[in-house]
């Protein structure tokens, strides 16, 4: 389906991943959760989970096998120490990889930390239907993976092509 005149709001849900953060110090969390809303799309589902592979795997099925939930979004968990372990949960669940979301990340991430952006391990994918998105957990790396690729892609009226436009097709086989 190519771009159309209409916008078609999303249901996505906000997963933030941290073993230090709470609910009120979440400001990534909240900085995505803002521009979801601004942007028109449902913010249907918001947590925190610890950088925990059990705990957030066991979230991130929840949501996926949730029919409503149509995007997730984490923030947090991305980098390279021992407890960082969100891209090898995200991509045990994908049914299909979006590697281009991380080469794009990371791309667009230089512009503004330079070679730091090497130890950002952003990924995108599909699981069940369902689009999935782990940013980093800066509120800087939030506001550039939304502002500069999610915003566009998760707009019906963005073209050529978007991710709103085959979301109807991804569980064909």
């Amino acid at each position: 389906m190519p771009n159309v005149d209409e916008f078609i709001p999303l249901n996505i849900a906000i997963l933030t991943i941290s073993d230090s953060r709470t609910p009120e110090t979440d400001t990534s969390g909240q900085l995505l959760a803002d521009r979801i809303q601004e942007a028109g799309h449902n913010l249907v589902a918001r947590d925190l989970v610890s950088d925990d592979k059990d705990a957030l795997t066991t979230r991130l099925k929840s949501w996926i096998d949730n029919d409503e939930i149509q995007v997730i979004i984490s923030t947090g968990g991305t980098g390279l120490t021992g407890r960082d372990n969100t891209p090898e949960v995200f991509e045990s669940l994908y049914d299909k990889p979006i590697p281009g979301f991380g080469e794009l990340f990371r791309m667009i991430s230089y512009k503004f930390i330079g070679t730091s952006t090497l130890q950002s391990r952003a990924t995108g994918g599909i699981a069940n239907g369902t689009y999935m998105f782990a940013l980093p957990g800066s509120t800087g790396a939030c506001k550039d993976g939304w502002d500069n690729i999610l915003k566009e892609q998760l707009d019906s009226r963005h073209g050529p092509c978007n991710f709103v436009g085959i979301l109807p097709r991804l569980k064909e086989r």
